[in-house]
């Protein structure tokens, strides 16, 4: 018997890539429930997307704007509602290709397979999951100019890698993917030590821990349609320190990172946010 299908979109100011995501999957019958979650958005989104509210589609409000916290309680209301189920979690800026592909993501879930992830289209480039960091690692990626370099060289697998159906990876991306409810249950749900990003590499941990799985269905393509304008203005450096609070959070908790690891990250992170404000400053 297959499991049921559910689905966790979590909302933060951007009521209209959510209602278009809404209006793309409100009628797939492969989902048993569809759950919005506000992350207390200012701008009236709440209220907006209460239109939608129907017997398969909640519409609910966190009490805070923390992502991961978003995540947990979309699951949990889920959960509560349809029971044991796979769950697909989803970005607002998504835009999936038919109710078919769902089907085959959740077609991989197994004993020992708990994670399931699509090709992600960002703009013409390909995300496919990519390999679990070390600390030193993570160090490098912080290196301005060369970071991008590092991630190349030690995160992303060799294109011959994707060429069967499937590929196991350390890591999907967080914008869109499927997990088992059994093993979210079992492993006390996403960590909410960080407040927006590195959840999907902790999940990775968290799976490579019980000594399961994840895995990239090939067949299956998902558009990431996020904005790829440069941020000129402070913005910039703020996204920077909630990225870098989190990257010393997962080293800390997670990869047991040393006193000098944590110092080297402290102090490439540093400066890489005076290379940010100087490019800020050059470009007002």
């Amino acid at each position: 018997m297959q499991k049921k299908l559910g689905m966790v979109i979590v909302n933060y100011n951007d009521f209209e890539m959510t209602k278009r995501l809404l209006n793309n999957i409100k009628n797939y019958k492969s989902l048993d429930e569809i759950v919005v979650v506000d992350n207390n958005s200012p701008d009236n989104s709440f209220e907006k997307l209460k239109e939608f509210e129907s017997d398969r589609i909640a519409i609910i409000k966190n009490s805070n704007r923390q992502y991961a916290s978003g995540l947990n309680v979309g699951a949990k209301y889920l959960i509560k509602k349809v029971g044991e189920c796979n769950i697909i979690f989803s970005n607002s800026d998504i835009i999936i290709k038919g109710e078919e592909d769902l089907k085959k993501l959740s077609s991989n879930i197994r004993k020992d397979i708990v994670v399931v992830g699509p090709v992600v289209n960002e703009h013409g480039n390909l995300n496919r999951g990519w390999r679990i960091p070390t600390v030193n690692q993570e160090i490098l990626f912080n290196i301005p100019l060369l970071n991008r370099y590092f991630k190349k060289k030690f995160l992303l697998y060799n294109e011959n890698l994707y060429k069967e159906d499937t590929t196991i990876v350390d890591v999907v991306s967080g914008c869109f993917f499927l997990v088992d409810s059994k093993f979210l249950m079992d492993n006390d749900y996403f960590d909410e030590g960080t407040f927006l990003y590195y959840e999907e590499q902790i999940l990775a941990e968290k799976v490579r821990s019980q000594n399961k799985k994840e895995l990239i269905d090939n067949r299956v393509t998902i558009i990431h349609d996020h904005s790829v304008s440069i941020d000129k203005s402070i913005k910039r450096i703020k996204k920077q320190e909630v990225l870098k609070a989190s990257q010393r959070y997962y080293a800390k908790n997670y990869k047991k990172a040393n006193k000098i690891q944590m110092a080297l990250l402290y102090i490439t992170d540093y400066i890489h946010r005076i290379m940010l404000y100087i490019v800020c400053l050059v470009r007002r």
